[in-house]
């Protein structure tokens, strides 16, 4: 999408593109629908298509079995009416809903509204049921509908020249054949699959996974923006024939949209993007659905209700956090206990609103630490947590690690008179913003 956007060079050009889109009608016999907001809405569909898949890389990127013939991801994609912004809000998979009274498009029978993961609306009823249900939960206006498959997502990273995507700690997943080292890696389609569908690196599952999909996606945008694609007129057919040879859309989304879009996102990069995953309260066994997410409803309706107002997610941000060093765990996910460890009067306070300020959880009432001044800043931790003492221990540099088993969750910072400041830091999955919404320069490489 921000290819055929930001790349838009002549209404001949986008033409050619136009015919090559294979086309769907997500829209047809849709009745009391949402009421238009202001900027442009794209249901962004993955699905599980493989068909054009060779044999050799179904092996190699452990692409096996049958599709399901449902949604692998979803996304809703907000471009502001000035177009000087994209927001991406992740729609979980196994969402909880309720289809809808429908026309099984297998079997021709009626169903009565019942309910299901979101995925399987795409099973029984296509894009249009996919849509359908999309505007009935989240109250926002569809105005297109672009679905990819497999084989599309593998030939646009291939195109590009590859993406890179940096990780804190090592990555592995035996159903994906992913078997990442901590460190920067550049991906081919293949590997790029493997990392955007691996659900089984960490204990987030399918929202982790989304994750990392908003964290790729940015480093698309971030590669296609600067790599010099746009500007050169061959090397962006190349780039763009490639993108829609495997690419459903509505029908309204033809030349002229793509030329209006290219006006108007000029000056696109990951910066101006954000991302974000629909609030969740709980997952567990639903009966009659299986296992399954609900959505917080007050935060997902506030949610929602931005993206009509067109209002910025990610709190209208704009500082890059390019210079801030990469931790494995957010800061707005650790405790932490402040001391003076020294005579210096207000340094505790001073120390406590520093790692505030880079987003640590302080308690916001430290306390005097030893009778005798400390030299050296030093961190008490329960080994239990490391990986948070870890992060910790990056924002002040050169300090001390002292464990000691069960202390609890709750980190000891002891203020030596080494201390001169704070190291900002961020997580690759920052907790930020009133949804956990991140810009894409938040989320790529330095």
């Amino acid at each position: 999408m921000a290819v055929l956007g930001a790349g838009a060079i002549g209404h001949a050009l986008m033409t050619g593109l136009d015919s090559g889109i294979t086309r769907v009608d997500p829209f047809r016999d849709i009745k009391n629908r949402p009421v238009s907001g202001h900027g442009m809405n794209i249901l962004v569909v993955g699905t599980d298509g493989r068909e054009k898949i060779t044999k050799a890389e179904k092996e190699k990127y452990r692409l096996g079995g049958a599709p399901c013939n449902c949604t692998d991801t979803m996304m809703l994609v907000h471009l502001s009416r000035d177009r000087d912004r994209a927001s991406v809000v992740s729609l979980p998979r196994d969402s909880y809903a309720e289809l809808p009274a429908h026309t099984d498009q297998n079997s021709g029978r009626p169903h009565e509204a019942h309910p299901v993961k979101l995925n399987a609306a795409y099973a029984e009823g296509g894009p249009a049921l996919t849509v359908r249900t999309v505007e009935q939960m989240t109250k926002v206006k569809i105005d297109h509908y672009l679905e990819v498959d497999f084989t599309s997502f593998m030939k646009t990273v291939d195109a590009v020249g590859g993406v890179e995507v940096c990780t804190t700690s090592p990555m592995k997943d035996k159903y994906t054949g992913l078997d990442l080292a901590a460190g920067s890696h550049r991906f081919n389609g293949g590997q790029a699959l493997q990392y955007v569908r691996s659900r089984h690196v960490d204990g987030g599952s399918d929202l982790g996974r989304m994750q990392r999909q908003q964290r790729f996606i940015a480093a698309l945008i971030k590669q296609v923006t600067s790599s010099g694609v746009l500007l050169n007129p061959v090397r962006f057919r190349e780039v763009a024939t490639t993108m829609v040879s495997s690419v459903r859309a509505d029908e309204k989304f033809g030349t002229d949209e793509m030329l209006a879009l290219g006006r108007a996102m000029r000056g696109f990069s990951a910066a101006s993007s954000e991302f974000t995953s629909v609030p969740v309260t709980s997952m567990g066994q639903v009966q009659g659905v299986g296992s399954a997410v609900k959505w917080d409803p007050e935060k997902s309706e506030r949610l929602f209700r931005m993206i009509r107002e067109d209002r910025p997610l990610a709190g209208g941000r704009t500082k890059s956090a390019q210079k801030k060093k990469l931790v494995e765990v957010s800061p707005q996910q650790i405790r932490v206990q402040v001391l003076n460890g020294t005579a210096t009067e207000g340094l505790g306070r001073r120390v406590d609103a520093d790692l505030r300020s880079t987003g640590f959880a302080t308690t916001r009432a430290p306390r005097n630490g030893t009778d005798t001044a400390v030299p050296r800043t030093f961190i008490s931790y329960d080994p239990r947590w490391d990986r948070s003492a870890r992060s910790l221990s990056t924002a002040l540099k050169g300090c001390e690690m002292r464990p000691v088993k069960g202390q609890g969750p709750t980190l000891k910072v002891t203020a030596g008179t080494d201390y001169t400041g704070v190291v900002p830091v961020r997580a690759e999955d920052a907790f930020q913003g009133e949804f956990g919404a991140v810009t894409g320069d938040e989320v790529v490489c330095p």
